[in-house]
This record gives C-alpha cells, sequence and structure tokens, in this order.
C-alpha cells in the first residue's frame, strides 16, 4: 500500500516511545524489529537511517527518524487521534515547547549527569541546557501544576515527556520530586501505554 505505515524498532530501545504513540493513534502499522549491531547496521536499514539506529517510521514515501520528530509527524498525520493542538491554537506554543524541551535540554542534562559530566559554572553559557538543577526545576514548574503540559488534554508533548520522565525515575536518573511523580502516573496509566509495554515486553521474552 502506498500510505503503509511501518516502524523500525527494538524493545529494548527509546523506540518503545514511539510504539506507545502509535497505540495512541490507532492506525494499522507493520513493526520490523531490528538487532543491534546486525540488521540495525546493515545496508538495507542504513538507506532508512544512515545513523543505524531506532526508532524510525517509513509512511509511504516519508521516512522519519528521531522520537520528539517522530510523535510530532504521526500527531499531525492523523489529527482524528487529536494528540497536538490544531495549527494555529495557542496551545501550539507550549505543546512544541515541551516537546523538544524533553528531546533537546533535559535528555542532555540528565545523560550527562548520569554519565558522570558537570557542566564547569564559567561555561554554563556555552552547554544548550545551562544546568541540570536549570532543567530539574524548570521541569518541576511545567508538571507540577498536576494537569497536562500544553492546555487540558493530552498531547503527544505529554507522551514523550511524561515517558521520559518515567523512564528515569524508573533507573534513578532524576530525582523523585513529587511533581514528576504525579504527573509520570498521570501520563503513563493511558490505556495505549498499556497495550504497547505488552507487545514490546512480549517482543522482549522472545528467544
Amino acid at each position: 500500500m502506498s500510505d503503509e505505515l511501518v516502524f523500525y524498532t527494538n524493545p529494548q530501545s527509546r523506540a518503545r516511545v514511539v510504539r506507545w504513540m502509535l497505540e495512541e493513534v490507532g492506525q494499522p502499522y507493520r513493526t520490523e524489529v531490528l538487532a543491534y549491531g546486525t540488521t540495525m547496521k546493515a545496508p538495507a536499514y542504513l538507506a532508512i537511517n544512515p545513523m543505524g539506529k531506532v526508532p524510525a517510521i517509513r509512511h509511504g514515501s516519508t521516512v522519519v527518524t528521531e522520537g520528539a520528530a517522530i510523535c510530532a509527524y504521526l500527531a499531525d498525520a492523523f489529527p482524528q487521534a487529536g494528540l497536538a493542538p490544531p495549527p494555529g491554537s495557542p496551545l501550539r506554543g507550549p505543546y512544541y515547547r515541551w516537546l523538544f524541551f524533553a528531546a533537546a535540554p533535559m535528555e542532555s542534562a540528565i545523560t550527562n549527569r548520569a554519565l558522570g559530566f558537570e557542566v564547569p559554572p564559567e561555561r554554563k553559557a556555552m552547554a544548550g541546557y545551562g544546568s541540570y538543577d536549570d532543567v530539574m526545576n524548570t521541569l518541576e514548574k511545567a508538571v507540577g501544576h498536576g494537569g497536562y503540559v500544553a492546555g487540558d488534554q493530552f498531547t503527544a508533548a505529554d507522551l514523550y515527556l511524561g515517558a521520559y520522565i518515567a523512564f528515569a525515575l524508573q533507573f534513578g536518573t532524576i530525582e523523585k520530586r513529587p511533581a514528576f511523580e504525579r504527573y509520570a502516573q498521570l501520563v503513563t496509566a493511558r490505556p495505549a501505554n498499556a497495550r504497547a509495554q505488552e507487545i514490546d515486553n512480549a517482543l522482549m521474552a522472545k528467544p
């Protein structure tokens, strides 16, 4: 089919976030499971993503890589799912803001800290995220009001941000502030996330 939706993944990767997004969207899709070091680096997949990593999707002739970009693309490609504020809405600003805050400053700050790298105070201006504390305090303000980050409805921004917070809390790469725990619980309680987890956990159980 010309508009076939194909999902390239490995269940032990960040692609689990995109699986959740696909389950929220509710459109039929085909899964291609790739293995680290072999099929993920094979010429057939490198033609899809030269980085040789997952996730990626192919929708008809359109290829999208990078988790946040895939979530944004799917929300716009399937607006009937209601996962993004409509174009022109004032909520489009906070939607984009927090979706890409999670993908850039937040992930960079958390990863660097987990690796034991701290930005020297005098070089703070060179780091896109400033400092780990800046990111955590900003994140707490974004999710601390008890609701979603772009209005009163769940969006792809909540999915991506909430999935990353839940993952970081699980593995202890961010501190367990009450605001983070409440938000992660709110967002990850969705039925589509449960379906996605069940699918990926079953794939992990295969020999």
